[in-house]
């Protein structure tokens, strides 16, 4: 299915704007779209909720027609049990999450260790824990941990644009990976050059206009045969001012869904 993230929202629920949208007018603003995930990624306020505040939220998702998936970062045992309460009381199928999280940087035999410590509880729970390709960690160390735990619940949540900071090709990535991919972050982007010509400048773009080869993608990982869901996420970098900014946010993510929904068989 189509979804939409908290970093499609990025600017208009920040405190660049003077009237940041709540997690409920991102649920309302994501089924007036049409589409049907809503993946609650990085968004510090989702510790703070309590059981009643989650139930809340699960029950309007549940009335908008919207299935929930949450995100966190890191990979401490306390960090993904926490989550994976959230998830349940959501009712949420997937947990994404990364390797490190700010200092926390755990060698692969660690953080082998502690995805194994907290992985019966997932599989118990049917949730999946994916965790995201991005340029901090070598996706061949990513690729093997999820291979040497080889546990249906523990998968890849592929975003091609990250690595690119650490200078791996999307096309490798999308690759290395097609096969672990438990869910998509669905973001394009483009490389301009910088003022003066020194050097480039690598920012998000609408989709289809920039570097993402949505195609080959959706190919090798299978996504309709497999079910994976396609999170839009943007890098749209802050246009000026508040108005400016929150209008293109809306628009490219207008752009996103109209691209997806024309590339559905």
């Amino acid at each position: 299915m189509i979804g939409l993230s908290t970093y499609a929202f990025f600017w208009r629920w920040s405190d660049r704007v003077d009237e940041p949208l709540s997690l409920a007018d991102m649920l309302r603003a994501t089924a007036a779209d049409g589409v049907g995930v809503f993946q609650i990624c990085d968004y510090p306020p989702l510790d703070a909720l309590t059981a009643s505040d989650l139930a809340d939220v699960r029950a309007l998702a549940d009335d908008l027609g919207i299935v929930l998936e949450v995100g966190t970062k890191g990979t401490d045992p306390a960090l993904l049990e926490r989550y994976l309460g959230i998830a349940e009381a959501l009712g949420a199928s997937l947990v994404r999450s990364m390797w490190t999280a700010g200092d926390d940087r755990p060698t692969p035999a660690e953080a082998e260790r502690r995805v194994r410590s907290v992985l019966g509880a997932y599989e118990s729970a049917g949730i999946t824990l994916a965790l995201e390709t991005y340029e901090q960690v070598p996706t061949s160390d990513l690729v093997a941990l999820v291979e040497t735990v080889g546990s249906a619940n523990l998968g890849i949540c592929l975003d091609p644009a990250n690595p690119v900071a650490n200078l791996e090709s999307p096309v490798d990535v999308t690759r290395a990976c097609a096969e672990y991919t438990a869910n998509w972050h669905v973001k394009d982007f483009d490389f301009t050059r910088s003022p003066g010509w020194v050097g480039f400048v690598l920012a998000g773009a609408p989709l289809g206009t920039g570097r993402l080869d949505y195609d080959d993608i959706a190919r090798q990982v299978r996504t309709e045969e497999r079910g994976i869901n396609r999170i839009v996420e943007h890098w749209l970098p802050w246009a000026g001012d508040a108005h400016t900014t929150t209008q293109l946010e809306a628009a490219w993510t207008a752009t996103s869904i109209t691209y997806l929904q024309e590339k559905q068989p």
